[in-house]
């Protein structure tokens, strides 16, 4: 059973950063492509960042040159540094781990406000 577990989310001014981490267990976390997705309200989830077990990265246009994702297979961990933060990146951020875009695991989300 794979378990993820998401933190570093909350609230922060326009212009700031944050970074999350998702921790995955009960898997073989280096075959599996891992990701961040987020859902902001009234909207569809839309992906923002994967990177494959392969180490390729795709980034959504819109985060583009502002995100980050990185992974610690050493530490089945996989990290989305956001800097530059705009007030439309308000969502709920989860994370998503499997074979699959997406795959087939999901977190339970955390929440990332930024005010304006």
């Amino acid at each position: 059973q794979v378990q993820l577990v998401e933190s570093g989310g909350g609230l922060v001014q326009a212009g700031g950063s944050l970074r999350l981490s998702c921790a995955a267990s009960g898997s073989i976390f280096s075959i599996y492509n891992m990701g961040w997705y987020r859902q902001a309200p009234g909207k569809q989830r839309e992906l923002v960042a994967i990177i494959t077990s392969g180490g390729s990265i795709i980034y959504a246009d819109s985060v583009k040159g502002r995100f980050t994702i990185s992974r610690d297979n050493a530490k089945n961990t996989v990290f989305l540094q956001m800097n530059s933060l705009k007030p439309e990146d308000t969502a709920v951020y989860s994370c998503n781990l499997g074979h699959g875009i997406p795959g087939r695991y999901w977190g339970q989300g955390t929440q990332v406000f930024v005010s304006s």
